[in-house]
């Protein structure tokens, strides 16, 4: 029996031994993956590839390592706006980019503001005598949008070309939350701040309406300018005016009704597009990055690489503050107080003659924003010249951040202001009563165990709460208005939560001037006394993680079959439009659930692209069970 129990053991010994082997080889084998970059492809003589699958953002999110592992699908890719600009500009003078080529196949979208550049820098490539061309399953809005500064737009057979115009209803909860007697406590500070107004009534507010048709009217004026603008043979009134005539025009046959408006110019699929393409930048059957292309053609990653920009002569910061405001370390993609205000205390003294900060978010947490706004101070007591540049959004808290600016830029898509602040609460003890629960203690002093979601909340705490969110409110107003150098009761009257247009926002002075990126970035070396000389950019990052590394280095690489598609027709663009809808209405639940403090966010905001397919498919159904108490 000994000799069997030793022979048991040295078993059960040598399984253990080659068990922690195979663990070390496979953990060694997945770090040596996510370590290692896919060598880049050299550079052909021929087409500049640009596969957008994924969505035009401001900044790149962090992978969620976890969401990697779990998910069924990868990521949808991400591009960062400026990168594309510099790869069209970089192929609008080098001889060896004979065409461009927007495969927009799995496009999801991205902000106007962003759009409207990217055709800038399309038109450049034209302008230098070389053809843009694009195709696509189907384009809707800013797909349409980005395609019209094309010099050949193509479409799919089976596909089409929609434009539905911004705008569209808000969902209201009022009726839900009386009946299962829900307490939503709203405290705000804003006439306009309608992001509460879905848990107070059941339908819009006249005053928030005012701020809507404002809003979206000078966007939509403003996409119908850009597009008549790129492509002035477009019938973009014939489209939008009586889509139920022209689609029957057409015979149902919406990329024939699309080519009739001009909207694009050939019909024909993958292949045939592949052979025009072929045409122009010669054939090639290499297969040199992946792709089973017959064209020559360098892809996006590695034509930057090829490219890398130039770190010659004076620096000029610049801090990119993107995607919703919220208190810790998240992001990069979202904007953390912590993690942005410890980014612009490290780089203080790397000696930048300027700082540029770049707003694209819609706000969010009132307190990240001052803590972000506290730390721009500070380079402005060094006296280093700030100048702020927004692009699709700079809202609420996004504004908040941008009072420090000496000079504050815009888009005339832009949209700003929404100075205004919210908090939400809500309450459940008229729906445990229902059920017979009901609550009862000692108290030493009005404020014992409140507040008490479940008891109720006293007439003391919701006093001291509203008026803990007027003073954040005042707080607001004061500094927007030592920013814009008025007083505060004038800012108060442009106030109170309402949302503008850049141009609507520069004639009442929440901005200086209209202008882009490049533009601020100007204004910034001569605020830092650059003169005549070399300046360039460098952009404030945090350390990108390993995973995210990993995953962003195939970024443009040959896409995966199983990735999220673009919607293929007008069946498929309704679908997507209710994926769209589901997270939205899941943001909304989730803010009156939260534990989030006072909040600057703007509801009239567009939602970042790509949203709904970051948001976790059980978040509505999660938060309408913890509505109805079952959770």
């Amino acid at each position: 029996m000994k000799f069997a129990h030793r022979v048991w053991r040295l078993l059960v010994a040598v399984k253990d031994a080659l068990a922690l082997v195979f663990l070390l080889l496979f953990f060694g084998a997945l770090y040596a993956l996510l370590m290692a970059r896919p060598a880049a492809t050299r550079i052909q003589d021929g087409a500049l590839l640009l596969d957008l699958n994924g969505s035009i953002v401001e900044e790149k999110s962090r992978i969620d390592p976890l969401a990697l592992l779990l998910g069924s699908k990868a990521p949808a890719g991400e591009y960062q706006a400026r990168d594309l600009e510099r790869a069209l500009h970089l192929a609008a003078t080098d001889s060896r980019i004979k065409v461009v080529v927007l495969d927009m196949s799995r496009f999801l979208g991205g902000g106007m503001v962003h759009i409207e550049e990217i055709g800038q820098s399309m038109d450049e490539v034209r302008k230098a005598g070389k053809p843009v061309l694009t195709f696509a399953n189907a384009y809707a809005d800013d797909g349409v949008q980005l395609a019209s500064h094309a010099s050949e737009v193509w479409i799919d057979p089976m596909g089409g070309a929609f434009v539905a115009g911004p705008g569209g209803n808000q969902v209201y909860f009022k009726g839900l939350l009386d009946r299962f007697k829900v307490n939503a406590h709203v405290f705000r500070a804003g006439t306009y701040k309608s992001f509460v107004e879905p848990y107070m009534r059941s339908d819009m507010s006249p005053e928030a309406r005012e701020a809507m048709q404002d809003v979206y009217g000078a966007l939509w004026n403003s996409y119908r300018a850009n597009i008549a603008a790129a492509r002035p043979r477009a019938q973009l009134d014939r489209m939008t005016g009586d889509p139920l005539g022209w689609a029957k025009a057409s015979g149902g046959d919406f990329a024939e009704g699309a080519k009739a408006a001009g909207i694009v110019d050939r019909i024909g699929d993958k292949s045939e597009f592949d052979a025009r393409v072929a045409s122009i930048a010669g054939k090639d059957d290499s297969d040199q990055d992946g792709r089973d292309l017959p064209y020559r053609h360098t892809a996006l990653a590695a034509w930057l690489a090829a490219n890398p920009e130039k770190k010659e002569g004076a620096e000029i910061g610049v801090v990119t503050i993107a995607g919703e405001i919220v208190d810790g370390d998240a992001g990069p993609g979202r904007a953390g107080g912590d993690r942005i205000a410890q980014l612009l205390d490290d780089n203080i003294d790397e000696g930048f003659k300027a700082l540029v900060v770049r707003i694209d978010s819609p706000g969010g947490s009132a307190m990240a924003a001052e803590r972000m706004r506290r730390a721009i101070e500070r380079y402005k007591a060094k006296k280093i010249p700030i100048v702020v540049s927004m692009g699709n959004l700079a809202a609420s808290g996004g504004y908040w951040v941008s009072t420090p600016g000496q000079t504050v830029f815009a888009q005339p898509a832009t949209i700003t202001g929404s100075i205004g602040v919210f908090a939400v609460i809500t309450s459940f003890e008229n729906t445990l009563a229902q059920y017979g629960v009901t609550s009862d203690g000692v108290k030493t002093t009005p404020l014992s165990g409140q507040p008490d979601i479940l008891g109720g909340l006293s007439p003391e705490v919701e006093g001291m709460l509203q008026a803990s969110i007027e003073s954040t409110y005042h707080k607001f107003v004061g500094i927007s208005a030592q920013a814009r150098r008025t007083t505060p009761e004038k800012m108060d009257a442009i106030a109170q939560g309402r949302v503008w247009p850049g141009s609507e926002a520069q004639r009442i002075g929440l901005v200086d001037r209209m202008g882009d990126l490049n533009a601020a970035l100007a204004e910034a070396a001569r605020l830092g006394g650059v003169g005549n000389g070399k300046w360039h950019a460098v952009y404030l990052q945090s350390e990108e993680d390993t995973v995210t590394r990993f995953v962003n280095s195939y970024t443009s690489q040959a896409p995966d079959e199983d990735s999220h598609a673009r919607a293929y027709d007008f069946a498929s663009l309704v679908s997507q439009r209710r994926e769209e809808q589901g997270a939205h209405l899941a943001g909304q639940l989730a803010a009156m659930l939260s534990t989030s403090g006072a909040q600057a966010y703007c509801l009239e905001c567009p939602v970042v692209p790509g949203a709904a397919r970051k948001a976790d498919k059980g978040t509505t159904l999660q938060a309408l069970a913890r509505l109805v108490g079952l959770n």
